[in-house]
């Protein structure tokens, strides 16, 4: 008798999956199934961040209180958005150690050209992106066509734009940006209306829904198994509540920034991208294996050099918000703790060291874990040295967890 092959596996599963949410108490029992068998999916990240709240609002009031968390939001804003390109490039099974000085480079080259030789702001913004999106397109080609592995490319990239961008900014080792340039006040004073929020909370709240009501559509259509308007309404619903109840309390305080909307909406599309399209669909294969990608047809150079591409575009992006928020370019721009920061939160979010298996949403989740570590020290008035071991053990404990559940996906037989 022929073994099922591994597509077919991985169908029934997914057909398990979706069967366990056709009702209310399917939805409960599945959930806690698939944790018990080790799919943890964000309940560690959720957990984790419910300890850290507890923590550091018992040793301080202020922690959470809304204009506090208001300034949590916009400082995860920017290494958020670099974490999301290290979630891609994790996907396949690599790794990006530049991002840091990608970013620092990008910044570099924006205030370079908007400040000292008067280009448009947009055109600054657009070449010093390009400059990112070069950057990964050359990572891409010495990782395919030469077998470099992508640790040792990057951590040259790391050390190589440092000093180009060192030699771009010049003697001064400076360059502050108009505190009236539009790229300024959206990283510093740019906020939603409260109205507006309340809208945006409910668009997505209804767009969850008729994103999940297509998805069954579209699989009953096939003859699969599909999640009830029931269940689809419930968990719309909790959304919107808790999206309703978060916005109110951020506008007692300022409200929320429009860079950290930003930075979601990335998420949104990128998660849009890895789960709806067939280029996501590829990436978690080569992530899952590249002979068996390959076999199947998949293009997989192409795919390496996509996410090396993506990486070090929104690392640029993350640069460019960066420079916003400080109003500056500096040598300091991309270095310190960026790099730590952008890779342990894909990390800690969710995303597979072993490639194969992560969301966008763990770019999201684990800049809020370590942002909000970084917060609470910061109000207890502890050395920033605590930060780093703090962090560090976090990172090394989500990867111990990682494994610890593929061995438990893997007794379970679900991969």
């Amino acid at each position: 008798m022929n073994e099922p092959s591994s597509t077919t596996i991985a169908r029934e599963l997914e057909d398990q999956s979706v069967r366990e949410q056709q009702d209310l108490r399917g939805l409960l029992s599945g959930t806690w199934g698939r944790i018990r068998s080790g799919d943890l999916g964000a309940f560690p990240v959720l957990v984790g961040l419910v300890i850290i709240a507890v923590i550091f609002q018992s040793l301080n009031s202020n922690f959470l209180s809304s204009a506090n968390l208001v300034n949590l939001l916009l400082q995860s804003a920017a290494v958020g958005v670099i974490s999301l390109g290290i979630v891609c490039v994790l996907l396949v099974g690599q790794i990006d150690l530049s991002v840091g000085s990608v970013s620092g480079l990008a910044a570099a080259v924006f205030a370079t050209l908007f400040v000292k030789e008067g280009w448009p702001l947009v055109l600054a913004v657009v070449g010093a992106v390009a400059v990112g999106l070069v950057i990964g397109w050359v990572y891409g080609q010495i990782f395919n066509r030469f077998g470099v592995p992508s640790f040792v490319i990057t951590l040259g990239g790391l050390l190589g734009f440092l000093g180009l961008q060192l030699f771009v900014l010049g003697p001064s080792g400076t360059i502050n940006l108009p505190y009236d340039s539009w790229l300024v006040q959206f990283g510093q004073l740019s906020f939603v209306p409260a109205w507006l929020s309340y809208v945006l909370v409910v668009v997505a709240s209804g767009g969850y829904f008729v994103s999940q009501w297509l998805l069954a559509r579209e699989r009953r259509r096939r003859g699969l198994v599909a999640k009830s308007v029931q269940v689809m309404a419930v968990q719309a619903g909790v959304l919107l509540v808790a999206l309703l109840f978060a916005v109110w309390y951020l506008n007692q305080s300022r409200g929320v920034g429009w860079m950290f909307v930003f930075f979601v909406a990335l998420v949104l599309v990128m998660h849009y991208a890895l789960t709806r399209t067939s280029w996501g669909r590829h990436v978690y294969a080569v992530g899952g294996s590249v002979e068996a990608a390959r076999r199947a047809g998949i293009n997989v150079r192409r795919i390496y050099t996509s996410v090396f591409v993506i990486c070090s575009t929104l690392a640029a992006v993350g640069g460019l918000l960066a420079a916003g928020r400080i109003a500056a370019a500096s040598q300091s721009s991309g270095t310190g703790d960026v790099n730590l920061n952008a890779i342990a939160a894909a990390v800690i979010g969710g995303t597979s060291l072993f490639g194969g298996r992560g969301s966008a949403f763990s770019a999201l989740l684990g800049i809020l874990v370590i942002q909000a570590i970084s917060s609470g020290l910061i109000l207890l008035n502890l050395n920033s040295s605590l930060r780093f071991m703090v962090t560090g053990a976090v990172l090394v404990l989500a990867v111990m967890v990682d494994s610890l559940s593929r061995r438990s996906r893997s007794e379970h037989g679900r991969g």
